[in-house]
């Protein structure tokens, strides 16, 4: 039998070296009216995102003893990603596992993760998202109404489509390739000769299959967890953009927690998030071979010199726009 809060407390009280500030917590919790949040993504429940979700979801249980609910909807129950930004900005949404790109709409400055080729692997990635920059780029948020928790990924993203190989920028000129919708998406994608076609996961999941866009870029687990070999026969490990996700959720909502709630929202996002990271390195090996088997090519080693040289426009362009973030970020990997 899992003993309720009030135990807890009365326990702590008598277990020596236990710290105040955690027997406070607890009796914040106990005292709590209990609250059901709502959390929304838009891919399925094979993607790493939902992985996130529910381990976030039961970490926050056991952590406030059922005080707080997460209820979770995949999917795209409730809109896509900017629609439930916009939701969680207006209340209507209480919070999500985002995709970066998507946020970038919000707040810009947070697109300088995206930039092309910036980080040189997953380990660099974390040290930043989890480090200063990452904390000030998250409180950013607040500008817009949103609260962000915690980052999990997207992953490095790879282009699939259903024309040819593709092993350097030559191949992709002229392909019709679906990206966010976001700036340096579009820019990247531009810079290396493709006709890029923003438009939002689901629109382009029902492209793909009419054969109105050629391909597209996300990281193998999603390009297995959608069993996209079945409209894309080719895909390139270009790892071109590493994408960040956010646990984000709205400010108006993180408010009206006691603080008690809010420690523990933090701290979970966070170990989720890095859940979710680890899941997805673990399972990236069987995740090609299934994309193997399912009849996908693979081009395991494209000349990323080449597209590395072919995206310096994009650098170019949004370099000042970025302030102080991209001078700080490489700063840390040097």
């Amino acid at each position: 039998m899992i003993p309720s809060i009030k135990q807890l407390f009365s326990t702590a009280i008598l277990t020596a070296g236990l710290v105040a500030g955690t027997v406070q917590a607890q009796d914040g919790l106990a005292d709590m009216e209990p609250v059901t949040l709502k959390l929304a993504h838009v891919v399925n429940k094979e993607d790493g995102f939902h992985l996130a979700a529910e381990r976030f979801a039961k970490l926050v249980d056991e952590r406030t003893d059922g005080a707080v609910t997460i209820e979770i909807y995949p999917n795209a129950q409730l809109g896509d990603e900017r629609t439930l930004l916009e939701g969680m900005q207006m209340g209507t949404v209480d919070m999500g596992v985002i995709t970066n790109g998507p946020v970038a709409n919000f707040v810009e400055e947070i697109a300088v993760f995206e930039l092309p080729f910036l980080f040189p692997s997953r380990e660099a990635a974390y040290e930043v998202l989890d480090g200063p920059v990452g904390q000030d780029l998250l409180d950013e948020l607040e500008r817009v109404n949103l609260k962000g928790l915690a980052y999990a990924e997207r992953g490095f993203r790879n282009l699939t489509n259903s024309v040819h190989p593709v092993h350097t920028p030559a191949d992709v000129e002229g392909l019709k390739i679906r990206v966010m919708e976001n700036p340096v998406y579009i820019d990247t994608f531009r810079a290396l000769g493709a006709n890029a076609v923003p438009m939002a996961w689901t629109e382009a999941l029902t492209a793909m299959q009419q054969g109105t866009i050629d391909g597209q870029e996300n990281p193998v687990n999603v390009v297995e967890s959608f069993k996209l070999y079945e409209t894309q026969k080719y895909m390139s490990m270009t790892r071109h953009t590493y994408a960040p996700a956010l646990f984000v959720m709205s400010l108006n909502v993180w408010n009206r927690l006691p603080a008690e709630a809010r420690d523990v929202l933090q701290r979970s996002a966070q170990e989720a998030a890095e859940y979710e990271r680890r899941m997805n390195a673990e399972m990236q090996a069987e995740q090609l071979q299934t994309l193997r088997d399912n009849g996908m090519e693979i081009v395991m080693e494209p000349d990323v010199a080449a597209f590395q040289e072919a995206v310096q426009p994009v650098y170019e362009k949004y370099g000042e726009r970025f302030g102080s973030y991209l001078d700080r970020i490489r700063e840390q990997l040097q």
